[in-house]
């Protein structure tokens, strides 16, 4: 795999490395049937292409500070709703409604208490 594709930063510093170089030593001359300016306008769209995903990752990340903030407020409507469900005398916590909406019924939850037993190798050495 050609090493630049691993490292994407790589490649613009060589760019930059040989068209430094070209213009200091070489301005006037032609490698490649390019002169500088041509070489220069032919990689301008990897340049291009970065500041695009450097716009779009910036955005990415202000969009996904803002679906926190507002996932802050969706879950306190949510949880007014459902207490809201839990405190109606016509649904309550044990109702159809509340299983509807995801949640155990308080009836059927587990008691929580358990009994755990000897571990077998506990009881083997006992």
């Amino acid at each position: 795999m050609l090493t630049f594709l691993k490292n994407p930063n790589r490649i613009l510093r060589r760019v930059d490395e040989v068209a430094v170089a070209w213009r200091q030593v070489a301005p006037a001359a032609s490698f490649g049937g390019m002169t500088l300016a041509e070489f220069e306008s032919a990689v301008a769209p990897s340049t291009e292409i970065r500041n695009t995903v450097t716009e779009l990752e910036t955005e990415l990340a202000a969009a996904l500070g803002r679906r926190a903030l507002a996932d802050i407020v969706t879950n306190e409507k949510l949880k007014l709703v459902v207490n809201a469900v839990k405190g109606n005398p016509a649904h309550g916590e044990n109702s159809e409604l509340y299983r509807a909406m995801g949640y155990v019924p308080s009836g059927e939850r587990a008691s929580g208490l358990t009994r755990k037993s000897a571990s077998p190798v506990a009881a083997a050495n006992n």
